[in-house]
């Protein structure tokens, strides 16, 4: 079964919308900024690329906008404008055949930190029931599936970095099975926490580069002195291209293979040799049935850390 991208929804630090990111991508402007979730003052590193005006209300209702974790207002808010931007519709006639599988790398940090502070200062008793699941990264395909009445495959996917192309190489895989006809996958996330930015501070992956926070980000740079973290979310419907054709939707791509591998390596860096990136590459022309030699874009990974991009190149 081919599988095909009928619907696109973003929410980044350039824009909210896929035009809105699309035409600050292409004005060369940049999302990031000093940090202002919290005084990072103190920390190493006091820049990060946070999503601006955003407000979940706009994609909420207000009761429940107020007990929903970012990252899952992010996942809600990109999977509306995917279905805006597909047209596809989900009812009783085809909701068992509709599925969700998103991917992030730790979900509510946030809020783990701020009932934290609530069970230090006033107690256990003090805690909200809302905090397990505003918090758990699978609550962001539980919460699409219940807004949006998509009752096939649901799943969560935490695997760092690719956790997004994972969410919709599993997507594509289970479309092409047969277990679904069409599926909502992507990668969300929101970890600019004073945890999140002292942890990675600690891994010594961060930029630094606090006063120049536009020009932070430099994968492949001569000067370049690690990764800025971001937020946002993006999401993608995907469908046989049977089911699309049928409907008369527009086809922005076809996805035509997917790859895995694990390094067996270490923690944090890949292998001298690449050897895991081989595989997977490998894994996903064998699936295309297609040759490096059809390949004319590769999106790196780029993560403006010595090691990977050396190992990477």
């Amino acid at each position: 079964r081919r599988v095909v991208i009928t619907g696109l929804g973003l929410v980044t630090p350039v824009g909210i919308g896929v035009e809105a990111s699309w035409e600050g991508v292409c004005a060369g402007r940049s999302g990031i900024d000093t940090i202002t979730r919290f005084d990072a003052s103190g920390f190493a590193t006091q820049i990060a690329g946070e999503v601006k005006d955003f407000h979940p209300r706009d994609f909420l209702p207000l009761k429940e906008a107020r007990r929903t974790s970012l990252f899952i207002a992010y996942a809600i808010a990109a999977t509306r404008m995917a279905m805006d931007s597909s047209g596809l519709k989900i009812d009783e006639r085809n909701e068992d055949r509709v599925g969700v599988v998103t991917g992030c790398g730790l979900g509510g940090l946030s809020i783990l930190e701020e009932i934290t502070r609530v069970v230090d200062s006033k107690g256990p008793n003090r805690v909200t029931p809302f905090f397990i699941p505003m918090m758990i990264g699978n609550m962001a395909p539980g919460m699409i599936s219940i807004h949006f009445g998509a009752k096939g495959p649901n799943s969560s996917v935490a695997t760092a970095c690719a956790a997004g192309s994972h969410a919709i190489g599993d997507a594509v895989n289970l479309i092409k099975r047969g277990a679904a006809d069409a599926m909502i996958a992507g990668g969300i996330e929101s970890t600019i926490t004073p945890t999140g930015i002292a942890g990675f501070n600690a891994m010594k992956a961060l930029s630094t580069r606090n006063d120049d926070p536009q020009k932070a980000s430099r994968p492949f740079d001569r000067d370049r002195d690690g990764f800025v973290i971001g937020e946002g979310g993006g999401i993608v419907i995907l469908e046989t291209m049977e089911h699309a054709l049928e409907r008369g939707a527009h086809i922005y791509a076809e996805v035509a293979g997917y790859g895995m591998s694990g390094d067996a390596y270490h923690i944090t860096s890949p292998p001298p040799d690449g050897g895991g990136a081989v595989r997977c590459i490998n894994a996903a022309l064998s699936d295309a049935n297609l040759s490096y030699r059809d390949i004319d874009y590769i999106n790196a990974h780029g993560t403006s850390t010595p090691l990977n991009d050396l190992y990477e190149t």
